[in-house]
């Protein structure tokens, strides 16, 4: 499995990753330190994601402009998009639903509950690739 996270905090990639290393299946990272570096590896790399995790609030280019292109980009349009955040406004979670994220994750707190979390949706992932594809309007919330 393939996965790309992009988050401007140093500190939160690390995290991410370390818990990914715990998680029980096979897994490739690649880390963005912001939006703009996501968006060029997507268009660059031949080997495409299996899911995105998108923080929202990063410099140059924040985690709605980067749904944005994603959802309109015909290559890219049954990649699930998953934001990471520590943001919970239900009026901006309503909104990237409808820009067409796939779930919702909100930053925990700690290790255990961030590897848990991850995983269920690591796991769901033929879930939210189907949820894609049909677009059922299905929308997952990781909390």
């Amino acid at each position: 499995m393939n996965i790309f996270l992009a988050d401007d905090d140093e500190e939160d990639r690390l995290f991410f990753a370390e818990a990914l290393k715990e998680i029980p299946l096979s897994i490739e990272t690649s880390a963005f330190a912001d939006g703009v570096g996501l968006m060029g590896n997507l268009y660059s790399d031949e080997k495409l994601p299996d899911i995105i995790f998108l923080d929202l609030n990063m410099p140059m280019m924040n985690g709605f402009e980067c749904l944005s292109d994603i959802r309109d980009d015909e290559k890219f349009k049954n990649i699930p998009v998953i934001i990471y955040s520590t943001s919970y406004l239900k009026k901006e979670i309503e909104q990237l639903r409808r820009m067409g994220a796939t779930g919702y994750l909100r930053k925990p707190s700690s290790f255990n509950q961030l590897k848990t979390l991850i995983y269920k949706c690591v796991k769901n992932l033929q879930d939210l690739q189907m949820a894609l594809k049909n677009a059922t309007g299905n929308f997952f919330i990781y909390d």
